[in-house]
């Protein structure tokens, strides 16, 4: 099967901070610009939680008011750090474009299309878009009135509630060869609290196979690893329409460097159509 795009990948905005030092952690960002190259796309969660850090940093506190302006106002800080982070550990001979998407821009296929025809010029261009959700210009409030507008006239929509979900379409929008989505974890558990239980593959002789196979792992699946986001079920929710179309998705560990994950070395739980 021909792909258009090599990779989409994905990281967690936890998966990029220090914890222990309450800063960016700069080996994973070197590990991982080390890897992109043309060919590749990378959706990286994180400029809330980065601008926060550097707005404490700044100023010795948290910002208070309204949550939606708190993180309207940590993104916008945010996203030029983590952009610049990615460029000092991307090689220089690559160029890197920033592609801040929202959920209006795949619910009409006029943006769809276009920000299609962007990201798949990137490759013969020697460039590596970044993209991240715009929560700099995004009110959850209007979110919401707008995405039950598209289900009332529509009868479905693409909401890009997280980054997982915003990888999951873009690998679709891409026909990627592989979506990998890293987090904190090595992958899909039966049990999130022993580690022997990992899932090593999600797969099936067919795409109807695999995503029943999915829906019975999704049974297993509670909680998630920390507040606002979704957890395993969702991941698995949101990777149904790439299977279909013969994307292989690598879900694991931002500890592995991106060429274990992607060749078997690492642990990690693979989906696909055998």
């Amino acid at each position: 099967m021909r792909f258009d795009i090599e990779l989409v990948g994905k990281i967690g905005s936890m998966a990029l901070i220090d914890q222990v030092h309450h800063e960016l952690d700069y080996n994973k960002f070197a590990r991982i610009g080390k890897q992109l190259r043309p060919g590749m796309i990378w959706v990286s969660s994180g400029a809330a939680e980065i601008g926060r850090l550097d707005y404490m940093k700044r100023c010795g506190r948290e910002l208070e008011g309204d949550a939606d302006e708190v993180k309207t106002d940590y993104a916008a800080q945010g996203q030029a750090i983590l952009m610049n982070t990615y460029r000092d550990f991307i090689d220089p001979k690559f160029g890197v474009r920033q592609v801040l998407v929202e959920h209006y821009h795949f619910n009409d296929p006029d943006k769809r299309a276009h920000i299609q025809q962007m990201l798949l010029r990137a490759p013969g261009q020697n460039a590596i878009p970044i993209i991240n959700y715009n929560d700099a210009a995004s009110c959850e409030e209007t979110r919401k009135m707008e995405i039950r507008r598209l289900m009332k006239t529509q009868g479905s929509a693409v909401e890009l509630v997280d980054n997982d979900e915003t990888a999951s379409q873009i690998a679709c929008l891409v026909h990627a060869g592989t979506l990998l989505i890293l987090s904190g974890l090595d992958g899909i558990y039966r049990d999130l609290h022993d580690p022997s239980t990992l899932i090593r593959e999600i797969s099936g002789a067919t795409a109807d196979e695999v995503i029943a196979n999915i829906d019975e792992t999704k049974k297993l699946c509670y909680g998630a690893s920390r507040a606002g986001a979704n957890g395993a079920s969702a991941k698995l929710e949101y990777i149904k329409p790439c299977v279909r179309q013969g994307t292989t998705v690598i879900i694991g560990s931002a500890n592995y460097d991106l060429a274990e994950l992607l060749d078997g070395r690492a642990p990690a739980t693979r989906i696909r159509v055998r």
